[in-house]
């Protein structure tokens, strides 16, 4: 019962959190046990994965699993809501329709990773690997700062601002400075996403949405902008050069600040 309140507790206190601008980190001690440990084996992972059901998905809710190997395994539909997986390993893992809702993923490793439908809402992924991953359907409302999604794909996928929780803050995708290279955004929703000196060289935003999103000091080199809804998105230093299907994008003269491109 009391772990049950706790991991509540611990839930209520990150969402309050994240009205604040989705800056938890200086509330909490990085180097606590808490943040760095882990109370399971990757074998007892393994079992939990085993035992669990479609009606009854393998449940890590709250669990301390940081610096844990987990790479390659299936943990499709596992919740792993408020739990801690910083540093941990999940190269090739697949969590797609997994849920991370509040969960801690710093400096995780999520290369080549499918998380195809997964729920990402208020995660906390500073500096996480996710090269090569697949995000294709997600809902993205997490702290990205300084992660890496070269070659990555988040087509279809929604790390837009929700408009509903407004109470709770602006709660949408943050990507300052991201390495975004190559990235495949094809009919994404980026609205209102903080993409502020993010690199974006080559990526694909077919028919995406940058409707109020925050672009200054980005790298948009080689874009492909067919489609691209740029309403009211911040131009502001950013760095448009070879852009492809420019002349195809929407509202792109309703952009702010375009007389501070670079071009």
């Amino acid at each position: 019962m009391k772990r049950s309140i706790g991991i509540a507790a611990l839930g209520l206190a990150l969402v309050a959190m994240t009205a604040t601008a989705q800056d938890m980190m200086r509330h909490v001690d990085l180097s606590s046990p808490d943040m760095v440990s882990a109370e399971m084996t990757r074998a007892e992972v393994e079992a939990a994965l085993a035992a669990a059901t479609t009606a009854a998905p393998a449940d890590f809710t709250g669990k301390r699993l940081s610096g844990l190997d987990l790479s390659g395994l299936n943990l499709s539909g596992a919740i792993f809501r408020a739990a801690r997986l910083n540093k941990t390993k999940l190269a090739g893992a697949r969590l797609d329709r997994a849920i991370l809702d509040q969960a801690w993923l710093l400096e995780a490793d999520l290369t080549g990773a499918s998380l195809k439908g997964a729920n990402l809402f208020a995660a906390q992924m500073a500096h996480a690997r996710l090269d090569g991953a697949d995000l294709s359907g997600a809902r993205v409302a997490a702290d990205l700062t300084g992660a890496s999604l070269v070659g990555a794909s988040i087509a279809g996928a929604n790390l837009g601002a929700d408009m509903r929780n407004q109470s709770m803050g602006l709660m949408r995708a943050i990507l300052k400075s991201a390495k975004l290279e190559r990235l495949n955004a094809r009919g994404a929703d980026l609205s209102r996403v903080d993409l502020e000196f993010a690199s974006l060289k080559g990526a694909d935003l077919t028919g995406a949405s940058l409707k109020g999103a925050q672009l200054g000091g980005a790298d948009l080199t080689g874009v492909t902008a067919t489609n691209t809804d740029f309403d009211g998105a911040d131009l502001a230093s950013v760095k448009l050069t070879d852009p492809v299907g420019l002349d195809q994008a929407k509202n792109f003269d309703r952009a702010k600040n375009r007389d501070r491109l670079i071009r």
